[in-house]
């Protein structure tokens, strides 16, 4: 007989645990079925172990400037092995801690591959056999895998996709990375801080090509000091796979040329993992392997939902478990406002790290408004110049009609902390005045927030 539930999550990543453990706070009777991990893939092979790594290159780096600080270390190194079973260590006591949640919320898990048979019903591959679910409501929660393009797929050899990167079977001397967005970037701050000779190839115009056209170009300028070398508006036609050794075609302003390379890390993108899961039978849309919803994650076949990496951008975490909690929320009755996309932080854990909310500078022009900009340099900070970290930006971008905050940009040293004060505002609706009025705390990072925005009114005190 199968077993029945209000609401059966598949996936258990970021978007399918807190929706699972927020549908039982409100007395739904719940499922989740995972194939492979508890946490999915950003717990386990995505945002903390990487997370995890560029602590450790952070931590070096920082070694190395040791003398800056009027301190001595000698004999600076790192035991590659000893870096990564830290960051396995790190996702795995997480992990177990998503299992430990799900139990305390009377979440019934079961561990097998799911597949939809009929409206609200499921046939779960377990490793006891098949066993029939069913559900009054679905989410479909099962999340995206790394794009493989033709003659660039990852062999886990020369040729590295993220998961491979997060267990390097070696150090790379000279390094690839194709693609130059948050995990293109990540990996290749990562290598480049441990000593590997690293080129980034981007086809688009500039790195971090989702960030203010600004804020890329001082990412770029810092990645450049650190020894990257950056080719923009550049595409790897072709990998030539030899013995120890991988030759590069790389395609710019209309020229090929060759360079070779002994590891190369594939991160241009990824695919929703839509495959075998019986939706085409049931109608659902599909569109360049996402799951097609509206802005409350409904599918439009009764009773299934979409929600996270499979439902398509933004790819991020935060994301998916938003949608998984206003989804749980809608199903046990209650009204939940829609995500706005344009209130979703981006962060990315380089080195500097860059964060922002809302639209780049170039955007808010398209979209019509007259804007006052703001800015304020980490230079004419306090705090930033006694942490050793001199070098970044805060921006803000403000509708000149109303006030309101229309995005705000960053780049330097603990940016990705930093820009949840600017979410909050956006969520709040802040205008400029409420900004201005707020008293920041000294010394901080966060004071350069406030002067960023008092520098949009032409009223900056330290700069």
């Amino acid at each position: 007989m199968a077993q029945s539930f209000d609401m059966v999550v598949i996936g258990s990543g970021p978007g399918g645990y807190v929706c699972a453990i927020r549908g039982a706070q409100l007395g739904l009777k719940v499922a989740v079925i995972e194939r492979e991990h508890l946490g999915g893939i950003c717990l386990n092979w995505g945002c903390i172990p990487t997370k995890a790594l560029l602590r450790s290159a952070e931590v070096f780096h920082l070694m190395h400037r040791a003398k800056e600080f009027g301190l001595k270390a000698d004999g600076i190194g790192y035991d590659l092995n000893a870096v990564v079973q830290r960051s396995r260590g790190v996702a795995k006591q997480l992990s177990g801690g998503i299992g430990h949640l799900l139990k305390k919320n009377k979440v019934t898990v079961i561990m097998g591959e799911a597949a939809l048979t009929a409206p609200g019903k499921l046939s779960v591959k377990t490793d006891k056999g098949s066993e029939d679910v069913t559900g009054k409501s679905i989410v479909l929660a099962t999340g995206a895998r790394a794009r493989n393009l033709p003659g660039l797929e990852a062999d886990g050899d020369l040729v590295w996709n993220y998961k491979h990167a997060l267990q390097p079977p070696r150090m790379p001397k000279k390094l690839l990375v194709i693609g130059s967005g948050a995990i293109g970037i990540e990996f290749a701050s990562f290598f480049n801080t441990l000593g590997a000779d690293t080129t980034v190839v981007e086809v688009m115009d500039r790195v971090l090509p989702v960030e203010d056209a600004e804020i890329s170009g001082l990412a770029k300028k810092q990645f450049v000091k650190q020894g990257m070398k950056i080719l923009e508006k550049a595409t790897v036609k072709k990998l030539d796979r030899g013995q120890g050794k991988v030759t590069a075609h790389i395609e710019k302003d209309g020229k090929t040329e060759t360079q070779d390379f002994d590891t190369v890390i594939s991160a241009v993108g990824i695919v929703g993992n839509v495959e075998n899961l019986g939706l085409e039978k049931l109608g659902v849309k599909i569109d360049r392997t996402h799951v097609v919803t509206d802005e409350y994650c409904r599918t439009g076949v009764e009773g299934l939902f979409a929600i996270g990496d499979v439902a398509g951008a933004p790819w991020l975490a935060h994301k998916a478990s938003h949608e998984g909690i206003m989804v749980a929320e809608l199903i046990a009755g209650g009204h939940p406002h829609p995500i706005k996309p344009n209130s979703i932080p981006g962060c990315t854990y380089c080195n500097p790290q860059v964060a922002s909310v809302g639209l780049t500078e170039e955007k808010a022009k398209a979209a019509g408004y007259d804007i006052k900009v703001g800015r304020f340099p980490f230079i004419g900070n306090g705090k930033a110049i006694a942490l050793g970290e001199p070098e970044g930006l805060v921006k803000t971008i403000f509708d000149a009609k109303t006030g309101e905050l229309l995005g705000a940009h960053m780049v330097g040293a603990e940016v990705t902390e930093l820009i949840q004060g600017y979410v909050v505002g956006r969520t709040l609706e802040t205008t400029e005045a409420e900004l201005m009025e707020a008293v920041f705390p000294h010394p901080t990072l966060s004071e350069m927030m406030h002067e960023s925005v008092l520098s949009a009114y032409g009223r900056a005190i330290h700069f």
